[in-house]
């Protein structure tokens, strides 16, 4: 009762039932084929009962059931999921969770915003969806689409190597055919390479270590290291 789904940057989707990745191989095992120049953009573990959307590089989404998706072996090459026009491609596979959730998209040139998930309604499987952000020269391609919700964290990287973290609350939440907000000040030649949303464990880990750091830095004593006792 549980699926990889997985999609590739020319639009095509696939899932496959989890068990028959059960025998691994050292070089590894088949899980899709793919056409010539394509390659996947994201897999995830599903459950069949989700909602599964595609965000192209030309400011497209679309959504649908993961139902319209009939599971296929490891070596199948899977189906259309979006249709796309010349010179675009898929960057982005979500799993909808709830509809409480926000899709927060980025550009290429700084720019990006969020938009409730209300707002993407589902259409059929391999249709070219529905405007994700309005693509103009100012925004340049879509770089990156990610599920948030208010209270997340969201890190920005360029392709300079700069990182700018950020809240989600302070992104402001615009329907889906606007051009968005700035989302980061880049340097002359600089571009937006792609973001990624902060789980919770991740900022316990960075709270901990910068706590940890401050008192390195201030010189508190820390209690010696100890043998480990044997097992009773």
């Amino acid at each position: 009762d549980q699926y990889v789904f997985m999609a590739t940057s020319m639009g095509t989707v696939k899932k496959t039932a989890l068990d028959e990745f059960n025998n691994p191989r050292k070089g590894g095992i088949i899980a899709a084929n793919l056409d010539e120049g394509d390659y996947l953009i994201g897999a995830a573990l599903t459950d069949g009962k989700h909602d599964v959307m595609l965000f192209s590089d030309g400011g497209k989404a679309v959504r649908f059931d993961e139902d319209d998706v009939r599971p296929l072996g490891r070596n199948a090459r899977g189906v259309r999921g979006m249709s796309l026009d010349v010179g675009q491609s898929v960057i982005a596979m979500l799993v909808a969770e709830d509809e409480q959730q926000s899709v927060l998209t980025a550009t290429e040139n700084g720019y990006g915003k969020r938009t409730s998930i209300t707002e993407y309604t589902r259409h059929g499987r391999g249709t070219k969806g529905m405007i994700a952000i309005q693509q103009s020269e100012r925004n340049g391609k879509v770089v990156a689409a990610t599920l948030v919700h208010a209270d997340d964290e969201i890190m920005l990287i360029t392709d300079k190597g700069v990182l700018v973290r950020t809240r989600v609350s302070e992104i402001r939440e615009l329907g889906r055919a606007t051009q968005g907000v700035t989302l980061i000040a880049l340097d002359e030649g600089s571009k937006l390479s792609g973001l990624q949303r902060i789980v919770e464990n991740d900022a316990n880990v960075t709270d901990i270590e910068a706590e940890g750091e401050a008192n390195t830095n201030s010189g508190a004593p820390t209690a010696p290291d100890t043998p480990d006792q044997p097992d009773a």
